[in-house]
């Protein structure tokens, strides 16, 4: 005869039947069970449970493209960042996001296609990273790369030969800035003494530059044609290479318009002019166009050269164009202001930008400035 207890009869029937399909007895308790007493979670929904299983992550989702992409776009990408960065930083951060885009932004694909800007570095930021960061995209066939590492190792760091064989390295790939650069050393003897100056071979490379279009190797060879300093004087063809010198800055100014303007109106402002007057087209005659930007080669001699008291050793000076920033390798190399003897360059472009920029109003004759030792004179 079956006998049930008396507790038994008076549990509900629903409850009954949610514990026998447990496989083990749920012990009675107050508060959730934990994991450290070992029991299996009775299949009744219970209202105090905290422990909800998280959902199960659906195939679309548990994909991750990223991981996917072939190394040839991510490559691609990465390059593309490389030439249109606006600074080093740009293409920094990008390496640092992950392991996979700091091994693939190390190929020698993005390197070589880094532009001037992405390494642009800066004088006070100079260390043995930045010093290897550009050695490696010199390895890697960057142009611009080996002018700017040439530029500062021959002016900056003193290591004429290796600097020179980087600037004619990146002048046989046709790179304008080094071709006009290596002018500029044969023009002044630059790492050697006054009788090394070879004025045929510093006018032969300032062509090449000025056929490929660099403003200030036209504005030179045009100067040299005129004075007939290195090459058969022809004043009407050097005025022609003047003309297509001040016609380019003029393209690349109106290029800039807005930020050109703001600049003409500030200036007129600060002068009380309320009218800017006539606007003749050349500004070797008249037309005071805004300083182009200088290079990063240039803009960092002019930083490193400006943190040690703007002077390149003992009896040394400064080209006084400021977006310049080239030194002298040894005394009197480069050619004083005929006028004031106040002033010196390193070539007759940067004594040309200098002149409508702002010495043009300081110029004043200087009595028995020639007594002062120095260079030859220029204008």
């Amino acid at each position: 005869m079956n006998t049930r207890r008396a507790s038994q009869c008076l549990r509900p029937p629903t409850q009954i039947n949610d514990h026998a399909a447990c496989r083990k007895p749920c012990k009675r308790r107050r508060g959730p069970p934990t994991l450290s007493q070992g029991l299996e979670p009775c299949a009744r929904k219970r209202p105090w449970s905290s422990a909800v299983p998280a959902p199960a992550a659906t195939e679309e989702e548990s994909v991750d493209y990223f991981d996917g992409l072939p190394d040839d776009i991510v490559v691609s990408v990465l390059s593309e960042l490389s030439s249109s960065a606006d600074r080093p930083s740009d293409l920094i951060s990008a390496l640092l996001t992950c392991k996979r885009f700091h091994v693939l932004g190390h190929r020698p694909l993005v390197l070589s296609k880094a532009g001037a800007s992405c390494i642009a570095v800066r004088a006070k930021s100079w260390c043995d990273s930045a010093h290897r960061f550009l050695k490696r995209c010199v390895d890697c066939g960057n142009l611009e790369a080996s002018y700017v590492l040439g530029m500062i190792r021959f002016y900056a760091l003193e290591n004429r030969g290796s600097g020179a064989a980087l600037m004619a390295r990146a002048a046989i790939g046709s790179h304008a800035a080094a071709l006009y650069s290596l002018a500029i050393v044969q023009f002044n003897g630059s790492g050697g003494s006054k009788t090394d100056k070879d004025l045929r071979a510093g006018v032969a490379l300032c062509a090449r530059a000025a056929f490929l279009g660099h403003v200030d190797a036209l504005r030179e060879i045009g100067h040299c044609l005129q004075d007939g300093y290195g090459v058969r004087r022809n004043v009407t063809e050097g005025r022609r290479f003047l003309i297509q010198a001040n016609a380019r800055e003029l393209a690349a100014a109106i290029s800039s318009w807005p930020a050109w303007q703001e600049q003409r109106r500030q200036a007129t402002a600060a002068a009380g002019i309320t009218s800017p007057g006539c606007c003749p087209l050349l500004s070797d005659y008249g037309w005071s166009l805004p300083a182009p930007e200088p290079h990063p080669a240039n803009q960092f001699l002019a930083e490193w050269f400006g943190a040690r008291a703007g002077t390149a050793g003992e009896g040394l000076r400064l080209c006084s164009h400021r977006g310049c920033g080239r030194p002298e390798t040894r005394r009197h190399e480069f050619r004083r202001c005929s006028v004031c003897g106040l002033v010196n360059y390193c070539s007759r472009a940067c004594q040309a930008l200098d002149w409508k920029l702002s010495h043009k109003s300081k110029c004043n004759p200087t009595d028995g400035w020639a007594a002062v030792e120095g260079g030859a004179a220029t204008h």
